[in-house]
């Protein structure tokens, strides 16, 4: 145990013993409790391949930590047995996302989020569902496709005051290299599935934006519009842990 001082542990040596905490065995499941502590986002319920009986339990375990509920790729009928028993959740039908806010979020810094079609929207909402309930600010942009360039230049303004720009496209995947060459910020871009036979799923996609020869665009995998939130999160979050760090 490290030293106590004044009565109690120092505030920098309690933070560091609560970061390696015991995480809680489901006996199907660990969770932990302590992601939100050591990483800044907390774990997130993943609801393919888990039962509706386990979501529950796994989503009653995290409301007890005190944290915010994100359950990721949730069907309806899911969201209909949580909220038989926590009438609180909400469920956000383009994203598949069900959340339920037990703590006000104060959200800070402009994420952009962009598709190239409307089908595309899906996947950007599990973005800018993610990112709003990770402590961002959120703007949306969509049905902005190369097909129609024009409708991207008329949001300039807003693409300009962005932080971190997550841009959404299937297809051939163009729209991210299109504002690549016209922001200075980062951009995320996220390939769809969206597109005929040769878009191969997303492949061709993610193909043309690991290509592209604008600069700072990353990359993250075939409809993972969470994991472009989480990332655009990170990066959003870089001034504020400067400042904390001082």
């Amino acid at each position: 145990m490290q030293q106590i001082k004044n009565g109690g542990l120092e505030v920098e040596a309690a933070m560091k013993q609560l970061q390696h905490l015991p995480f809680e065995d489901l006996g199907y499941a660990r969770i932990d409790h302590h992601r939100s502590l050591r990483s800044g986002m907390p774990e997130v319920i993943f609801c393919p391949g888990k039962s509706e009986p386990q979501i529950l339990e796994i989503f009653g375990s995290l409301l007890k930590s005190g944290v915010n509920i994100i359950a990721t790729r949730a069907e309806h009928s899911t969201f209909e047995a949580i909220i038989q028993v926590y009438p609180e959740a909400k469920y956000h039908q383009p994203a598949r996302i069900i959340t339920l806010e037990q703590n006000q979020i104060e959200r800070r810094g402009l994420v952009v989020v962009v598709t190239a079609g409307t089908a595309d929207v899906p996947v950007a909402e599990e973005a800018a569902i993610t990112a709003e309930m990770l402590g961002n600010k959120v703007e949306r942009i969509y049905d902005t496709g190369v097909a129609g360039i024009h409708r991207l230049f008329a949001c300039r303004e807003l693409l300009d005051t962005a932080r971190v720009i997550i841009a959404v496209a299937g297809m051939e995947g163009a729209l991210p290299s299109v504002i690549g060459g016209l922001v200075r910020t980062a951009v995320i871009a996220v390939p769809t599935s969206i597109g005929y036979g040769a878009s191969f799923g997303g492949v061709a996609a993610l193909l043309a934006m690991l290509n592209s020869c604008a600069n700072g665009i990353g990359v993250v995998n075939i409809d993972n519009g969470f994991g472009a939130a989480c990332l655009a999160s990170r990066i959003n979050r870089i001034g504020s842990l400067e400042d904390e760090a001082k």
